[in-house]
């Protein structure tokens, strides 16, 4: 994914991070850096990028919930 945006769009840097493990509510579970000589390549970019890991990466999340149960969550 990191490498196609490269291609597409012209940057300078970009960093991809995922949370694994436990993330509490309000942490960060994703953070996406860009940069890029033009400010429009960078929002292009970072759109791109976020709704391609959401499509491609197998990313599960178990809600736990104050009463002991959960849910899995896939995304999709």
């Amino acid at each position: 994914i990191r490498e196609a945006a490269f291609k597409r769009f012209d940057l300078s840097c970009m960093h991809i991070y995922h949370s694994t493990g436990i993330v509490k509510t309000g942490e960060i579970c994703l953070f996406v850096f860009v940069s890029s000589p033009h400010r429009k390549e960078v929002f292009e970019a970072l759109h791109e990028v976020v709704e391609e890991i959401k499509k491609q990466v197998p990313v599960f999340g178990k809600e736990l919930f104050e009463d002991d149960s959960y849910q899995w969550k896939v995304n999709s």
